[in-house]
């Protein structure tokens, strides 16, 4: 039976190293094709011990760590996001901010998704923000590593009452699988009113 546990404070920093490797591996799958490393993912992670208004999600099969959503108030992620909402008329002060949601695939389909979502909107409300956003990454349809039957997220994120903002794009930079150099990726802001 897998439990979904909401941690916090030292718990949060306990998991954020399996947290690390739950994102190199699922994050090597389309469409992030993400070659990570731990050191990266120690410092990326780093966002999550600092901010006193995080929050992790996690998904535990007995001890096992099998999936992971994070969130954070979204002035924490700023510098990186924050001119993608500069023209959307939220302040940022009142936006929370998901970032992944990783899951390994054998538990995928049993509503853990649901349960990422809706404690980290919770835990936005008790921050009292009035809107959650979150970003995804942009792969172009003809791309050479999409697989024949992937199916996006948008469908799921869309009955949750999310939409995209149009114009709202954030790029960030990661090594894909077989690439030498890191490059930037399109990512996609939804967002939607708590």
């Amino acid at each position: 039976m897998t439990e979904v546990r909401v941690l916090t404070g030292t718990a949060l920093d306990a998991a954020l190293e399996d947290v690390a490797r739950l994102r190199i591996t699922v994050f090597r799958d389309w469409p992030y094709l993400y070659d990570g490393s731990l050191e990266y993912e120690r410092d990326y992670l780093q966002t999550y011990r600092d901010s006193p208004g995080a929050i992790l999600v996690g998904a535990f099969d007995g001890a096992r760590l099998v999936g992971a959503s994070t969130g954070t108030p979204m002035e924490d992620h700023a510098d990186d996001l924050g001119a993608a909402l500069a023209d959307c008329g939220v302040p940022l002060a009142s936006i929370f901010y998901c970032a992944e949601s990783v899951l390994l695939p054998a538990w995928r389909g049993q509503g853990l998704g649901h349960a990422f979502f809706d404690a980290r909107e919770a835990h936005a409300r008790a921050l009292g923000r009035s809107h959650v956003a979150f970003c995804s990454v942009k792969r172009p349809d003809d791309h050479p590593m999409r697989p024949a039957e992937y199916r996006s997220n948008d469908a799921f994120w869309a009955k949750r009452g999310y939409a995209p903002l149009p114009g709202a794009m954030a790029s960030f930079s990661w090594r894909d699988l077989g690439e030498r150099e890191e490059t930037r990726k399109p990512l996609q802001f939804w967002m939607r009113a708590l």
